[in-house]
């Protein structure tokens, strides 16, 4: 961010005060500001000066491009240091062959009709895991949690994974095996162009629209949690029943009725009461 802070201030300067001679009708030039952290390698900063550089040339050349974008995105946030290890890189690209293998298993599965009249009790909760993982990815993305998206994913192919071993029909199996590969394409565009067309699909999957949750499929797997800021309702959110302590607390310090509530105070504690409310208290 360093670099970066002059260019931002020019950018207030020239926006105020084209504000000021009626050009404008605003006087920030941003909504939001995301700064992104530096890349770290052998504890210090990435620099040409100490030699402690990553030629990105040669791990495309070793691991692929996906490869490397993928470990860069799901290593950190956006906003904090990303820790440059070797080792992140090739967990990165074992996930991206387990994600291959798990398409040449399932295909076959995708294929047919199903004949049956109604789902089963499996197909439901199969659907369910499919929708509650669009809605998680989507909000995430929008967030810039790319991080967290991408294991959203990682945790779905799990579930894919030990789903093999159950009956399931071919339409729930297309739609899961191409919802994969529209939630990963922003990660990994060039395997998942390839699983795209290996599933049938015309290529140009950029081009196709993304996903959309079905509510009533992810509903059932949800719960609403009261958000309290010193024993006072604030705000309300909706998780999935078998969401972790942390991510309903993180969810909850994210809602805009703690944040206003809060605001220039400290939060010295956030009390959980399982399945019922968050209590901030500032």
């Amino acid at each position: 961010i360093e670099h970066a802070v002059l260019h931002l201030l020019y950018a207030r300067f020239f926006t105020k005060a084209l504000r000021d001679l009626g050009f404008l009708d605003f006087d920030e030039p941003f909504q939001r500001l995301l700064t992104q952290g530096m890349v770290i390698k052998d504890g210090a900063k990435m620099s040409k000066s100490k030699g402690n550089i990553v030629d990105p040339d040669d791990m495309i050349a070793r691991y692929g491009a996906d490869t490397t974008r993928l470990f860069i995105l799901f290593a950190a946030p956006p906003e904090k240091d990303l820790d440059w290890k070797e080792e992140g890189v090739e967990g990165c690209f074992r996930f991206l062959n387990r994600l291959w293998r798990l398409f040449q298993e399932a295909r076959p599965r995708a294929q047919g009709e199903s004949r049956r009249e109604g789902p089963t009790p499996q197909e439901v909760a199969f659907r369910r895991q499919t929708h509650r993982t669009i809605k998680k990815v989507t909000e995430d993305i929008e967030r810039f949690h790319f991080n967290t998206a991408i294991a959203a994913v990682m945790e779905w192919i799990n579930y894919l994974y030990d789903a093999l071993k159950e009956e399931i029909s071919p339409e729930l199996w297309r739609e899961a095996l191409e919802t994969l590969c529209l939630l990963l394409h922003p990660f990994v565009p060039h395997i998942t162009e390839e699983l795209w067309e290996a599933l049938g699909r015309e290529p140009g999957l950029i081009d196709h629209p993304w996903p959309r949750y079905d509510p009533e499929a992810v509903r059932a797997a949800e719960i609403l949690i009261i958000v309290q800021v010193n024993g006072k309702v604030r705000d309300r959110i909706t998780v999935p029943a078998d969401a972790d302590e942390e991510e309903i607390k993180q969810r909850a310090l994210e809602t805009q009725g703690v944040k206003r509530h809060t605001q220039g105070k400290e939060i010295r504690r956030v009390i959980y009461v399982p399945k019922r409310l968050v209590n901030v208290v500032c």
